[in-house]
């Protein structure tokens, strides 16, 4: 990461009513282009491994009589996504086979369609198409996040090897689709690296923004809380070794030296506003203060704390059933295993607070098995064990890796869009 100290030098004499940049304003400027200047590497390899994929997929929708786009832009909750777009708020279906399940729009947190509806109203290129491109551009911001974290706790080759396996999950295709994952993906990957570099408002202010884009969004206020958590006790631990070395006495809640950044806290405090801000908005539309989990629920949504999952597990290995949902399970697996893997290797604690919340909602809640591979897609952290192994491997072993993992992310994501008849 490019840490150059602000520029000292004074401001430019104003003529003509114009003024140029602060000095402190142009030093960010230039953090941000030398920042983006050591991400390019990584930014190409993720735009070309993706690209792949979508001519995999157009290749396949054009020969079935498809449209990519609408593929892309309104397949599954894209469509749900562009109602709330392009009308608002509102709609209720009831479902064609299950009497008691009744889809209800509230079900879908407002920031990505409300940003895609502004977004058309500037750029008149239709709906759809924005929706597509809000997508597009929001990972590659996440991947640009994502990369600086690899980088700034390891190494610029293990960063790069973190987006590239970002880019050949199996599922990865979603991330170029006109869903929220890209968008919360984008928030968490910048909030996480916040903490990290100790950022604690803006921390907060994207963690809130995460919480209004999917009910999971909440793992990034937990990752910020336990972020200002650690720092405040390692704050406290310095404080007092401080002490004890000088011999001063240490009050209970001491503030001199350092212990309490006021900036962290309401950060933390920040952090949690938008998740429940829209659940309690959903709330009082329903005149229920439990509204939006009964809205969840109307969709066969719950949280059971994983049964589920575990009988559909039993019923997998017992029977037999659509191809996809061995795959979500062996994906569910290996995350449970990357967990582990990630606790060993000692990553920080917001990382892993953040993974293991998501985990928690997206193992833990009932239904929809298809879709939990989508549900943990944005717990990259998961992979920093295995970009570390990519990045120490030798080079004919990491080609033979990302060529194997590549051609099964393009197939399995042309399958999952074009193919598989199941909700993604």
């Amino acid at each position: 990461m490019y840490t150059a100290e602000p520029v000292s030098t004074p401001p430019r004499p104003t003529t003509g009513g114009s003024s140029a940049p602060r000095p402190e304003v142009r030093s960010r400027l230039e953090r941000a282009r030398a920042s983006l200047r050591r991400a390019a590497p990584a930014l190409m390899v993720y735009a070309a491994v993706r690209a792949t994929g979508l001519l995999f997929l157009s290749a396949y929708a054009w020969y079935a009589g498809q449209h990519p786009r609408s593929i892309l832009g309104l397949a599954w909750d894209a469509r749900w996504y562009f109602r709330v777009a392009e009308y608002g708020y509102g709609t209720l279906i009831p479902s064609a086979t299950q009497h008691t399940i009744l889809y209800n729009d509230l079900a879908f947190f407002p920031l990505y369609p409300m940003t895609v509806r502004v977004v058309s109203y500037v750029i008149p290129i239709g709906v759809i198409n924005v929706a597509i491109l809000i997508a597009w551009i929001a990972t590659l911001l996440s991947v640009w996040a994502i990369y600086l974290i690899g980088a700034r706790l390891y190494s610029r080759r293990v960063g790069i090897a973190l987006v590239l396996l970002y880019g050949l999950l199996p599922h990865a295709i979603i991330q170029t689709m006109a869903y929220t994952e890209p968008v919360m993906t984008a928030l968490a990957a910048w909030a996480l690296y916040a903490v990290l570099t100790r950022r604690w408002l803006y921390a907060g202010v994207l963690a809130a923004l995460a919480g209004c884009t999917r009910p999971n969004g909440v793992a990034v206020a937990a990752a910020v809380v336990a972020g200002v958590a650690m720092d405040f006790w390692r704050r406290r631990k310095a404080v007092r070794k401080r002490a004890e070395q000088s011999g001063a006495p240490l009050g209970r809640w001491r503030v001199t030296g350092g212990t309490v950044d006021w900036r962290a806290w309401l950060g933390a405090a920040i952090a949690p506003l938008g998740w429940f801000g829209y659940v309690l908005w959903v709330g009082w539309q329903t005149g229920d203060i439990k509204g939006y989990f009964k809205v969840q629920a109307r969709w066969g949504s719950r949280f059971d704390f994983g049964w589920s999952a575990l009988r559909f597990f039993k019923h997998l290995v017992t029977g037999t059933d659509y191809f996809a949902y061995y795959v979500a399970a062996a994906i569910v697996a290996a995350a449970v295993i990357l967990l582990a893997l990630c606790i060993t290797d000692r990553i920080p604690v917001a990382l892993l607070a953040y993974c293991g919340v998501l985990m928690l909602i997206g193992i833990g809640g009932a239904g929809f098995f298809q879709c939990k591979p989508r549900f943990l897609m944005p717990a990259f952290p998961l992979l920093i064990p295995a970009a570390i192994a990519l990045a120490r491997a030798r080079p004919r072993t990491a080609w033979v890796a990302v060529i194997s993992l590549g051609g099964f992310s393009f197939f399995y994501g042309t399958y999952l869009l074009a193919i598989a008849p199941l909700a993604l």
